[in-house]
């Protein structure tokens, strides 16, 4: 018997950042800054996402120079609907704050 349960807290936060612009591939640290995330706690929830086909992933084609390439993350046509099928309803805000989880791409 598989068991549902809702996604953590912290998965809801990097689902919310993924899909604020769907179409854009994001790297891990960049997640990890603008959520206030450990490494330790963002890549195994990264990994589970890609795992059950909710992200895409690939490498960065062009890295700077001196750096390695880095993992890229995006959500896929699945992850976008399991994020819309995660969210809350967000409380009424007014129009110069930014958009509520399930904005943009992920949305349409």
């Amino acid at each position: 018997m598989t068991r549902v349960r809702r996604p953590s807290a912290q998965t809801l936060a990097v689902l919310h950042a993924l899909s604020a612009d769907a179409d854009r591939w994001r790297y891990g640290y960049e997640l990890c800054t603008e959520l206030g995330l450990k490494a330790g706690s963002i890549y195994p929830i990264l990994i589970r996402l890609a795992q059950r086909g909710l992200l895409d992933t690939g490498w960065e084609a062009t890295p700077a120079p001196g750096r390695p390439p880095r993992h890229l993350y995006r959500l896929t046509d699945a992850g976008c609907e399991y994020a819309l099928a995660h969210s809350e309803p967000a409380p009424r805000r007014t129009s110069t704050a930014r958009p509520q989880f399930g904005s943009a791409p992920c949305s349409s």
